[in-house]
């Protein structure tokens, strides 16, 4: 195997663990985010549905 097929390969398999350490990462950062997001949305007072119930 000659040298500049040796780099190659060294440069897809850089590729993909980038691909794959990314991928893990926005994983997380999104559901990070969509938890965040519903104890938000639960936090808001629940003011349109009290003035329902009180008339």
């Amino acid at each position: 195997m000659g040298i500049v097929a040796k780099a190659g390969d060294w440069a897809f398999k850089a590729f993909t663990a980038g691909l794959g350490v990314t991928t893990i990462y926005l994983t997380g950062t999104f559901s990070l985010n969509v938890y965040r997001g519903i104890a938000w949305h639960k936090a808001q007072p629940k003011i349109e549905y009290e003035d329902e119930q009180a008339s």
